[in-house]
């Protein structure tokens, strides 16, 4: 169908592009160029280098830019703000040519100067994804050869280098600046937006909507004809499905298996079911409580019913250790723990509760269904050692303050892992590393020696040592427990049949581009 035509950003309402009621239920909203979402991602602010959650990866692809994106099925690398780049001989120098049309949503230009500026920022910040370009990225690694043209000299040779950049964003420096408020910005960007990308923030009510716009001076060319992207928290992933199913919005990016197959052959629905490597596990409390106790952890490691929780999986396979199988250095022939009463019995010997008799507490997402019946195949299987489990629905914003201590980290915590890029480093440093230590990829757990071997293959050129120093790291996360290692779900998407020029892509899959998207 042809593309209609692009309408004033200003013309009508953030009321009139989300749905209105008709005749006693809701129906799709009839604006033109206005694409509604539904979602469980609850954002809390809009500081591209303040987060790493699916919420804030939105906001990293839509309201800002990085040096390049990742986009397809496989992930490719194309430009952004870099329309080019040279990497010297020995991987450690890379310089990039910037775009002389990039503009931030002021009208000033995007610099070299402002690259330098924000890669200083999320450093100093020391948050959301500062991690992937830790030890990497030093204090006189960036510099500004003239207005379009930066140069990095990294600490170390890094191969996924080019793939962690689309996750920094440049920010604007004079944005930054005037509102710095002693905390570079941080409680100006809970609200507002510092950025050069296809869209800006009109509205936002705090689990509830974001209302995005299409900035029309943005400067890179294409783009969909959506002018208006109502990003809607919808706390039920059944009201997605329902919602999607009835036309009231226009794509749900966090159905269940359960929810597919019921939306097999729905009227102007598009199904999308792709593999995937988004992990789910169960991660334990191994720094306070009971479950400091390794031998506990391997009790429950091996008294919980994996194959229990298979079966309600739907499109998901289980997994074998911390690294998705498909992955580069994933080591096959580890003994990792499945259903063994006898042996988690033994495990329960060794502990302050041999007879059990305890009750531990798990947290999951309030409203994802999937992560409730995995906590019931928890509670079911630990009744086996005469272990309670008190299952508790949480907001995800309560979650992530959850992981900022060991006091406050529950027993056990229910996490999806989404890879920003596809290498094994994503995982393992993201979800393992103790300098991650209070976040929610990896609230607790601490082990030295782990730490060690993942900074070492961090920065391992030779490809054979590589596997091997990821051979190591595996196993020894087995063999210390600190999780319950569940399933790669594959990817699942729903679409109104009208969503025109959506591309599926593994990385982070329910952080949509907007860019593209047309709404015929």
């Amino acid at each position: 169908m042809p593309n209609l035509t692009r309408r004033d950003l200003m013309a009508g309402t953030a009321a009139g592009a989300a749905a209105m009621t008709i005749g006693g239920r809701v129906a799709l909203a009839q604006q033109p160029n206005t694409l509604i979402i539904g979602n469980q991602g609850a954002q809390t602010h809009f500081d591209p280098h303040g987060g790493q959650d699916y919420p804030t990866s939105v906001i990293i692809r839509n309201v800002y830019d990085g040096l390049v994106d990742v986009v397809g099925m496989p992930p490719r690398i194309e430009p952004r703000l870099a329309t080019d780049w040279t990497v010297s001989g020995d991987g450690l120098v890379y310089t990039f040519n910037l775009n002389r049309e990039a503009k931030f949503h002021d009208g000033a230009p995007v610099t070299a100067e402002a690259v330098r500026y924000s890669f200083e920022r999320i450093k100093a910040v020391g948050r959301g994804n500062n991690w992937m370009i830790d030890g990497v990225v030093g204090p006189d690694s960036i510099r500004v050869v003239d207005d379009h043209t930066v140069e990095f000299t990294l600490l170390q040779p890094f191969a996924p280098f080019l793939q962690v950049l689309p996750w920094i964003s440049v920010v604007n420096p004079a944005v930054i600046e005037a509102n710095e408020g002693g905390d570079l910005g941080q409680t100006y960007l809970l609200n507002d937006t510092a950025g050069s990308g296809p869209f800006t923030v009109a509205r936002f009510e705090p689990e509830n909507v974001i209302d995005f716009r299409r900035d029309p001076t943005y400067w890179r060319e294409g783009g969909g004809n959506t002018d208006t992207v109502i990003w809607r928290y919808v706390r039920e992933n059944t009201n997605q499905r329902l919602m999607l199913r009835r036309g009231e919005i226009h794509m749900a990016v966090d159905l269940t298996s359960d929810d597919m197959s019921a939306l097999e052959g729905a009227p102007g629905v598009v199904r999308v079911i792709e593999p995937g490597d988004r992990t789910f596990s169960i991660k334990m409390n191994t720094e306070h409580g009971p479950l400091s106790d390794v031998n506990l952890r391997k009790a429950v490691s091996h008294a919980f019913d994996y194959d229990a929780m298979r079966s309600v999986s739907g499109f998901a396979d289980l997994m074998h250790g911390p690294l998705p199988s498909g992955f580069f250095g994933h080591d096959p022939s580890i003994d990792v723990p499945r259903k063994d009463l006898d042996r988690a019995r033994e495990y329960l010997a060794q502990t302050a509760y041999p007879e059990g008799g305890l009750t531990l507490d798990i947290v999951h997402v309030v409203g994802l269904e999937q992560q409730r019946l995995w906590c019931l195949v928890l509670l079911d299987s630990l009744q086996e050692l005469n272990i309670d489990v008190n299952i508790r629905p949480s907001t995800w914003p309560d979650m992530v303050r959850m992981c900022e201590s060991p006091e406050t980290f529950p027993d056990f915590f229910s996490v999806y892992l989404g890879v920003s890029y596809a290498d094994p480093d994503v995982i393992a440093f993201a979800g393992y590393h103790s300098s991650r230590n209070g976040g929610w990829q990896n609230g607790v757990y601490n082990n030295a020696e782990v730490d060690a071997l993942i900074e070492a293959a961090r920065f391992e050129p030779d490809e054979a040592r590589r596997a091997e120093l990821y051979s190591q790291i595996q196993q020894n996360i087995v063999d210390d427990a600190p999780d319950l290692f569940g399933v790669v779900e594959r990817a699942k998407v729903g679409l109104r049949d009208n969503v025109e020029n959506y591309e599926f892509s593994p990385i982070i899959v329910q952080a949509v581009s907007f860019f593209p998207l047309s709404v015929s």
